[in-house]
């Protein structure tokens, strides 16, 4: 018999799976009746057609014993990720016709897996956006309090995961995707280490600092799908070799705070929150240790000036001509600006512009080149500080989630990102655990807390999530 599928796991349902207390189909039932009764909130752009026929050939598994860790669970999809044969529209009006021709790696290695896939989530186009108000088919509304944002850009498929409208979902994260989203919504969220996870089969927004990872219920949840889509892949210049991996060592339990940037703009209840939460872990056996972090302050600006030059770059290619929507003109110039004007929205065609600007002869030196300085000098604070720490605490966002329309001023929007945007600059993992709730207006919001690891250290963020988790409890 099928149960209430808002207190099922990942882990749980692997065990009821295999014990025959319901079926894949009865589960995947379940799910579809859940987007069904929850499509209001448009976290999905599509629900597959096929879940069912998945949902069968995943029992035939199950019951053969050849069913993979995740044989029978229900998954969802940002829209940039590729599935082949469906659509992937990056949230895009660009893309909006685009079908993929093949599988992304994550999706192969969760085909390999078992998993059932639910449908392609809503997402800021191209994933630029931390609310998912950019999307070009309309905003999700948050799972808490349906007047506020779920985060960005992966905010449909944190929503999936708060909705129970899914037992787990990939997501992207540039400079909190994943993470911030996950914080606004309540559920857990993965960055993992930059390149510990293929992009091949992402829609690229940001070369450099694009990461695929999971959203999930549980640190458990988020820790089982990060090891089905974790390891090296020849398609990926950028996935780190198996030899390169270091011998992991035990953690010593030492939590390292930058109290410095723990200043204005963080709500007052927020902070109280963190602090409460590192309490908890103090009574856990962490030390919590006050450190500097020198250059981590200058990580927003230096963020927001090498991230538009890879977007300008990185979108470049759609042109209305070789792919992507096309717009009729009187000569092929008209045609390109028409097509990307009306393709893009205005997001995307901001940061399109101030990457070309930053990228231009006279700007490039001036800003890119010291950007990216910047950005070193930021790594090797990091490095300095978990010579005596081994994780790095901050809250996942200064706020709980705002209202929808409420950040119109794209400054007061970037700022969302303050705690997260580090993770990407240094390629180093980093998680964000559900650690309470605020008030707002009388509606219970959730907050998350931020950890962030050495590279490759994934499994040092788990143990501690997992503490985190059960002193929240």
């Amino acid at each position: 018999m099928m149960t209430d599928i808002e207190h099922i796991t990942i882990a749980e349902a692997r065990r009821d799976l295999d014990g025959r207390t319901y079926s894949a189909m009865e589960l995947a039932e379940a799910h579809l009746s859940r987007i069904e009764e929850k499509k209001g909130n448009n976290a999905y752009l599509e629900v597959f057609d096929d879940v069912r026929q998945q949902a069968k050939e995943a029992d035939k598994l199950v019951q053969s014993g050849r069913g993979g860790i995740l044989a029978g669970i229900p998954i969802s999809v940002k829209d940039n990720i590729l599935i082949r044969s469906r659509r992937a529209s990056a949230g895009s009006k660009m893309l909006e016709g685009y079908r993929a021709p093949y599988d992304a790696t994550v999706v192969l290695k969760i085909r390999e897996a078992g998993g059932i896939f639910l449908g392609r989530t809503n997402m800021d186009e191209f994933a630029m956006g931390s609310s998912t108000e950019n999307s070009a088919f309309g905003v999700v509304k948050n799972p808490h309090d349906e007047a506020r944002v779920p985060g960005g850009s992966s905010g449909g498929s944190a929503a999936s995961i708060a909705l129970h409208t899914a037992l787990g979902s990939l997501g992207s994260d540039t400079g909190g995707s994943i993470r911030q989203p996950a914080s606004l919504c309540g559920v857990v969220g993965l960055k993992p280490t930059y390149g510990s996870v293929s992009r091949y089969g992402l829609i690229a927004m940001g070369s450099s600092f694009d990461q695929i990872g999971p959203l999930a219920k549980t640190v458990e949840d988020a820790e089982i799908l990060f090891n089905v889509i974790k390891g090296n892949d020849p398609y990926d210049s950028t996935s780190i070799p198996v030899k390169l991996y270091p011998r992991i060592s035990e953690m010593r339990k030492r939590i390292g705070v930058p109290r410095a940037l723990l200043g204005e703009g963080i709500d007052e209840d927020v902070l109280k929150n963190f602090e409460k939460t590192l309490a908890a872990l103090r009574q856990s056996g962490y030390d919590v240790i006050d450190i500097e972090l020198p250059y981590a302050e200058y990580a927003l600006p230096a963020y927001y000036v090498i991230i538009p030059a890879e977007v300008s770059t990185n979108l470049a290619r759609f042109d209305g001509v070789r792919y992507g929507l096309h717009v009729e003109g009187k000569n092929i110039a008209e045609e390109y600006a028409e097509s990307r004007s009306k393709g893009f929205g205005p997001e995307v065609r901001r940061r399109i512009l101030l990457g070309t600007h930053i990228l231009s002869a006279g700007y490039y030196d001036a800003y890119y080149t010291k950007a990216q300085a910047v950005r070193q000098l930021i790594s090797h604070d990091y490095e300095e500080a978990f010579k005596a720490v081994d994780l790095i605490a901050t809250p996942t966002s200064p706020t709980p989630a705002f209202k929808i329309g409420e950040k119109t001023d794209p400054i007061s929007m970037y700022r969302s990102d303050i705690f997260t945007v580090t993770a990407n600059l240094t390629g180093m993992p980093a998680l964000s655990i559900p650690s309470g709730f605020v008030e707002r207006e009388k509606k219970e919001l959730p907050v998350g807390f931020h950890l962030t690891a050495p590279m490759l250290r994934e499994s040092w963020l788990f143990a501690a999530g997992k503490d985190v988790q059960a002193s929240v409890k």
